[in-house]
């Protein structure tokens, strides 16, 4: 691991779900425990989030959902095939169900990735440097190469492709979890092509899916981030830069019904999971354990 360099993007994904959310992942940023978010525009706070990001100077990108909540998009809002019966996002699960038995309009996914993107600009400012998919729907079929052209359109240089080293080992994670994580690896490696075709960049590593809620300690999250290198230097052998992305979720749990992204929040959001990640990011031993490799966090725009 020696004269390697790491760069360490720490991603709080979810901002502006819900004001303890907000508060949680600002509280950590603060504490320097992560250096970039990932803001959901249709999250209940998202507004209130987009202020917190510019007084504090917080690194933000995209989380563009398409699987939780309302569609941004006033058209889509009331007859569009991204709603179920209850006029909401297909949900996690649901969205996928829909997509493979083709009743999702791609041009309607295009449509809503764009008003999110222009909402995103509207919110902070400025156009996000970095877009990834809530729920991963961004590496789906045919939605991925809808999100690579906007991305494209708009000039959004990075995106985050969930293939994750060593996940096949992880025999913590319960059968039915490890079954959608390997669909979403499945589903990553067919967007590869697609992305590079569309001059779309990621790290080198990602990191996020072993390390996730009651799973995450500083162990983890050391051990992830110690064989990923490994891994990758053993294919690659010259010093260089090696770039990480660790997809993290802290907050304070929401407490009903505030919060969510239309139809109030979901049980991880209220789950103590979601603390337990703030507390461990924000252990000291863990910080001193970046300093040790001379990890450096930052944030997209510094790659």
């Amino acid at each position: 691991l020696r004269m390697l360099q790491v760069k360490l993007i720490v991603t709080g994904d979810d901002f502006g779900y819900c004001p303890r959310r907000n508060q949680g992942i600002v509280d950590c940023f603060l504490a320097g425990a992560i250096s970039n978010v990932s803001l959901l525009v249709n999250g209940s706070a998202a507004a209130d989030a987009a202020k917190l990001a510019r007084r504090h100077n917080i690194p933000i990108g995209l989380h563009a959902n398409l699987s939780e909540g309302s569609p941004v998009c006033e058209v889509l809002k009331t007859n569009s095939s991204l709603l179920n019966q209850d006029g909401f996002f297909h949900g996690k699960m649901g969205f996928r169900t829909a997509l493979s038995k083709g009743l999702l309009n791609m041009s309607e996914v295009k449509q809503e990735l764009k008003a999110q993107v222009e909402l995103f600009h509207e919110l902070t400012g400025h156009l996000p440097p970095h877009m990834d998919g809530h729920q991963h729907v961004h590496v789906l079929p045919e939605v991925r190469h809808v999100f690579a052209e906007v991305l494209e359109e708009y000039g959004i240089k990075y995106t985050r492709v969930p293939i994750e080293p060593g996940l096949h080992n992880c025999d913590w994670i319960p059968p039915s979890l490890m079954d959608f994580y390997l669909g979403v690896e499945k589903d990553s490696f067919n967007t590869v092509d697609v992305f590079t075709k569309h001059g779309i960049r990621w790290p080198d590593i990602y990191i996020g899916l072993s390390t996730m809620g009651r799973n995450m300690s500083v162990s983890s999250i050391r051990s992830a981030i110690d064989s990923a290198i490994l891994e990758l230097t053993a294919k690659a052998s010259q010093s260089r830069t090696v770039t990480i992305e660790l997809m993290v979720h802290p907050g304070y749990p929401s407490v009903p019904p505030i919060g969510g992204c239309g139809e109030g929040p979901d049980d991880f959001s209220q789950s103590w999971e979601r603390l337990h990640e703030l507390q461990t990011l924000i252990k000291p031993e863990l910080q001193s354990h970046y300093k040790s490799r001379s990890i450096q966090l930052c944030s997209f725009k510094d790659l």
